[in-house]
């Protein structure tokens, strides 16, 4: 039987997660196949090149760019300190001395005797990488990063801000309907997680940011909060590199809207447990979906059924959201998936389904309208 397939939000209590850890550039694995790794473990490092600043030394001490070299007092591949001299010219019978100074602390990468310019190369800047993940080191790519692989529940969010984080989770909405504001969060969110329930306010986010909680998961939040809290329009750029002090993933969609059940009964039997979230977002060619990741301490090499059954598509009954207006954020199942192509109103032709919502209402929807929730 043939089926139509959708990618979709993965929420679900169990699967084999792996995660690859790369470096940006080459540089050294530090930890080996087989290893148990912690999210904080570091397992690959780099060092990225410093900043290049330019001295006119030419310009500075009055002499043509062919003279410079022979007034250098440091030469290419030596090591400066800030505002250290590195050339130095005499005048007048050397009566009067002119002298360039480094303007940053670093290497002597080049001396051009055609611009009279000295290429200041700052201290390389460390990069590490961390497992992100709790589980094992399943693959190594040298030089390069690693393969983190556990068991745990999954769930994807449609949209997020910040970085890798992990902390316990903890419920503070009463139910997936609940909007999580300032007066439900307190000094015991510390270092965690917060499960919210349809919307958190901005005064509930910088809240929670004050009492140093790492995350938020939550059902939508305002446009309009968003914007004030970046301090700018996001656009269509990807996200996760905000450095706000928390992570932020919004699981259905802009506004208020209820996390779905499904998604808040799954978070809720994980209380206390640890999470690893990442609100990284793109929604162009190469989409990224924010994350919450609840390690399992199980072997990496069990079998599991229900992980190899894998996602067989759109069928009658499967859970859906809609991603596009007018019922935007809708949560329903699918009750027909018709063959033929149908006219749309702008007069092209597609494939749609049917779906019906919560509320009993059914409405016909190009099926590249809606993005499936994965069991």
């Amino acid at each position: 039987m043939a089926h139509a397939y959708t990618p979709g939000l993965r929420v679900t209590n169990k699967m084999k997660i792996t995660k690859k850890r790369i470096l940006p550039l080459k540089g050294e694995v530090v930890v080996k196949l087989g290893d148990k790794v912690s999210p904080d473990t570091v397992v690959a490092r780099t060092e990225l090149p410093g900043t290049v600043e330019p001295v006119n030394v030419a310009n500075i001490l009055g002499i043509p760019p062919e003279d410079v070299f022979d007034a250098m007092v440091k030469k290419e591949g030596e090591e400066v300190a800030q505002d250290e001299v590195i050339a130095r010219s005499k005048s007048f019978f050397g009566m009067f001395t002119s002298v360039a100074k480094a303007k940053i602390a670093g290497k002597i990468e080049n001396i051009s005797k055609v611009t009279g310019q000295v290429l200041l190369r700052g201290a390389p800047i460390p990069v590490e990488v961390k497992a992100y993940l709790e589980g094992e080191v399943t693959e190594i790519y040298p030089r390069e990063g690693v393969a983190v692989t556990t068991w745990g529940a999954f769930v994807q969010g449609i949209f997020g801000i910040g970085g890798e984080t992990h902390g316990p989770i903890k419920i503070v909405s009463k139910s997936n309907t609940e909007i999580l504001t300032e007066k439900e969060i307190d000094d015991s969110c510390k270092g965690c997680v917060i499960v919210g329930g349809s919307l958190v306010t901005a005064a509930g986010l910088q809240k929670a940011i004050s009492v140093g909680a790492v995350g938020i998961v939550v059902g939508g939040f305002n446009d309009k909060d968003l914007r004030d809290f970046l301090g700018y329009d996001l656009g269509v750029a990807i996200t996760g590199n905000e450095k706000k002090g928390i992570t932020l993933v919004v699981t259905e969609g802009f506004g208020e809207i209820m996390m779905a059940h499904k998604t808040y009964e799954l978070l809720k039997s994980k209380e206390g447990q640890m999470a690893c979230i990442n609100g990284a977002t793109q929604i162009r060619a190469g989409v990224i979906r924010p994350e919450v990741v609840i390690p399992y301490k199980e072997d990496i090499k069990r079998v599991d059924d229900a992980h190899l059954q894998g996602n067989v598509g759109l069928a009658i009954g499967s859970p859906i959201r809609v991603i596009r207006e007018p019922y935007f954020g809708l949560l329903g199942k699918v009750t027909d998936l018709p063959a033929p192509l149908q006219k749309l109103e702008s007069e092209s032709h597609a494939r749609v389904l049917e779906v019906e919502f919560p509320d009993g209402r059914r409405a016909i929807i190009p099926r590249a309208n809606v993005e499936m929730i994965e069991e």
